[in-house]
Parts: C-alpha cells; structure tokens; sequence
C-alpha cells in the first residue's frame, strides 16, 4: 500500500464519520464562501464536478451559477485516453451514473466546450495540503485537464481535508485557492 493510498484512507475513514447536519452545514458555509468570492463573480464560465458523499455538496452551486445566469460544464472522463472534456449542464436530468458512481454528462444530450473558454474550474480532491497541491481519487484526470489550462482554479474541502503533507510528483498541480467552513487558503 503506497502513502497516496493510506492517506486516501485515513481521509475517507474521517469524512465518513461527519454527521449529515454537519456536513449539510459545512457545505453551505463553504457555498456562502465562494459565492462571495472574486473568482467566483468574474467567472461567466464555471467546470465544476457533480459531487457524491462524501465530497463537498455542489449540487447547491451549481443551481445557483443557473440562478445567476453562469453556464456551468461539467467533467465526463475518457478512459481510453485519460482525458477530461467538460460539457454543458443546464439540468440535473442530463447526468448519466457511470464508473464508481460518479455521474457524468450524457454525450447526446450535451455540448462540449472548449476548456480556453472556462473561466474557472472548481476542482475536486479528498486530500489537500495548505500549498494547493490535492491528492485525487487516483485516476489523474485532472492532472493532465490542469497541465495545459491557463485558467482560474479552486477547490472545496471540508477543514478535516486539509492535512499537513503527502507524497507530491512531478506532475501533481496545485490549486490556487482552497475554500474550507473555516478559512479561505491563498496560494502564493
């Protein structure tokens, strides 16, 4: 078991013990946070995953970027090449469960769009250290989505995902801002 896979667990182990009141309540806070947030204003644009337990709820987000006339593109991954493309999302009813039960956009009934034209892309993690660097869910998507993006980036983390430090490699690329319940994290 390699020190990725051990700090998966241990975080996963810690967040599955948040009870619902908390975690509806952690969420919202972390909502009220970015919507207040420059980013966040500026953006017309926004990639943003559709979240599951125990990720950060963004279904709440996403129906207010709508409410603010903010197109939202959501990830679908491409397995034969571990690409990422984002595509638009105008209801909840054009999500499809794939792998792992992560829903993804349905290809038919969505446009993919050009990630130069995405203002900013909220990011998705279970670990993150206070410099931005993220530990994912271990597939590497968005490491290679990030290598060549030139936009904004955020991600959304529940305080008791912010750790001190785990293994980072040469293609790992931090985020440049971490919004908690607690804290806005600044990277420089």
């Amino acid at each position: 078991m390699t020190d990725k896979t051990i700090v998966r667990n241990q975080v996963k182990e810690t967040l599955s013990k948040l009870p619902r009141p908390l975690y509806e309540d952690y969420s919202y806070r972390i909502a009220q946070t970015l919507y207040d947030d420059d980013d966040w204003k500026k953006a017309k644009v926004i990639g943003i995953y559709v979240s599951r337990l125990p990720e950060v709820d963004t279904y709440q987000i996403i129906r207010q970027a709508w409410e603010q006339g903010k197109k939202i593109v959501v990830p679908r991954c491409h397995p034969k090449d571990k690409r990422l493309s984002f595509r638009t999302l105008s209801e909840f009813s054009q999500l499809e469960m794939v792998f792992y039960g992560l829903f993804e956009p349905i290809e038919a009934l969505t446009v993919e769009v050009n990630s130069d034209l995405v203002d900013l892309v909220i990011v998705p993690g279970l670990a993150y250290t206070r410099a931005g660097f993220r530990l994912g869910f271990g597939g590497g998507y968005y490491d290679r989505f990030l290598s060549t993006y030139a936009g904004k980036t955020l991600s959304l983390a529940f305080q008791q995902q912010i750790i001190p430090q785990f293994p980072i490699e040469t293609h790992d690329i931090p985020v440049s801002k971490i919004i908690t319940n607690q804290e806005v994290i600044l990277i420089k």
